[in-house]
């Protein structure tokens, strides 16, 4: 039983996994979207958007150097704090979506998906409550 055990292995040793997740994460900065599977995609986005959140609220020497321990590239690490951090700093999270692609990867039909980060301007939509309808036929 898998009770309490939260995340994905990726038939990878932890090391194998964490590095993984920092180069996801380093070409997400770096490149604003990428393409890979569905499982990948959906364990990264809390990962990047932990780091999105050091970098909010710009330049900070102890958040850099947290990021840094993370992030493959100091360019990235840069672009991060001086670029995509100040870019969010009026939301409080959700700052990456994940689009789910048509197509299956080749090889082993993995489900695919794209991770990108949310525009300059753009707004993710609340989920809308369905109204409340009265009855018609009274008590």
């Amino acid at each position: 039983m898998r009770h309490r055990k939260a995340g994905r292995k990726f038939k990878r040793s932890p090391s194998h996994r964490r590095m993984l997740l920092r180069n996801l994460a380093t070409s997400l900065i770096e490149h604003g979207r990428i393409e890979t599977t569905l499982a990948k995609a959906k364990e990264l986005q809390p990962f990047a958007e932990k780091l999105i959140t050091l970098a909010k609220d710009g330049w900070n020497l102890n958040n850099f150097r947290r990021a840094l321990a993370v992030l493959t590239q100091k360019e990235v690490a840069f672009k991060l704090f001086h670029e995509v951090g100040p870019r969010f700093k009026g939301r409080s999270g959700g700052y990456t979506r994940i689009f789910k692609l048509a197509k299956v990867r080749q090889g082993d039909a993995a489900p695919m998906a794209v991770i990108s980060l949310l525009g300059e301007k753009e707004q993710v939509k609340a989920p809308t409550r369905p109204a409340l309808v009265a009855s018609a036929g009274g008590a």
